[in-house]
């Protein structure tokens, strides 16, 4: 399967950087090796992406000179004002936050990757504004396992019909499933809500897509999340720290 954006996977045992932002880093590492192995996987295969959301351009210059290179965004004139700050840097920008119709253009011409689309509309309108010299951009559905009114994600059932519609587009490569279940502190009730998302992933797959990601685990579940198979993580608070207000 082609990769679309080159991605680097951060080994486990490497060295923290010096400072806040290293020990933070090696730290949830050392938790993403130790569930890996647990599940028996190998650590390599999980992703890390670190969630920058509210936090500015100098933490995201800390953390990339650590060796993180994957960042998470959830609001686009944020993102696009850090991104142009740091221009000199090799940094993969991840989408992760709801998609507004008017926000869809700037999404496709400055991120390679979006994990959150959740209908076919903003999947059209990403494949139409994706600008031609750029690669493919990797696309995951949201889904929304845990049937919550407050959140968004496409209904289980709906998934199929989706998947087969977002396939189809120029401009795009479906790579998988996103999902953020409802909290809970109960780690059998984390892994029956990321073993729902597999299982819903493992469906696509036994009919014809060639998907590999499954965008799930934050701060608080990552464990859980990679015991039932998450291929990426999005780390926020572990990294960076408490955000200030709502954000």
């Amino acid at each position: 399967m082609d990769n679309g954006p080159e991605t680097q996977k951060l080994e486990p045992d490497s060295p923290p950087c010096d400072g806040t932002a290293g020990t933070r880093l090696h730290a949830v590492l050392a938790r993403i090796a130790g569930a890996a192995f647990a599940a028996a996987r190998d650590p390599a295969e999980v992703v890390l992406l670190a969630v920058s959301k509210t936090f500015g351009a100098a933490a995201v210059r800390d953390m990339a000179a650590c060796g993180q290179c994957e960042f998470g965004e959830n609001y686009v004139q944020e993102a696009l004002e850090k991104q142009a700050a740091l221009r000199d840097l090799p940094l993969v920008w991840h989408f992760i936050g709801p998609i507004q119709s008017n926000k869809t253009r700037a999404i496709a011409e400055n991120f390679s990757w979006v994990h959150s689309v959740d209908r076919l509309r903003i999947a059209e309108r990403l494949s139409a504004q994706r600008p031609p010299d750029l690669p493919p951009l990797q696309v995951c559905i949201e889904v929304n396992v845990s049937g919550e009114a407050s959140k968004g994600g496409a209904a289980p059932a709906e998934l199929p019909l989706l998947a087969s519609a977002v396939a189809a587009l120029p401009g795009l490569q479906l790579r998988g499933l996103m999902a953020i279940p409802a909290p809970t502190a109960n780690e059998t009730a984390q892994r029956a809500a990321f073993r729902r998302v597999r299982e819903q992933l493992d469906d696509l797959r036994a009919h014809g897509h060639a998907l590999d990601t499954l965008s799930m685990g934050m701060s608080d579940d990552l464990e859980a999340a990679i015991l039932e198979g998450a291929t990426l993580v999005r780390i926020g608070t572990a990294l960076f720290g408490k955000r200030n207000g709502s954000g």
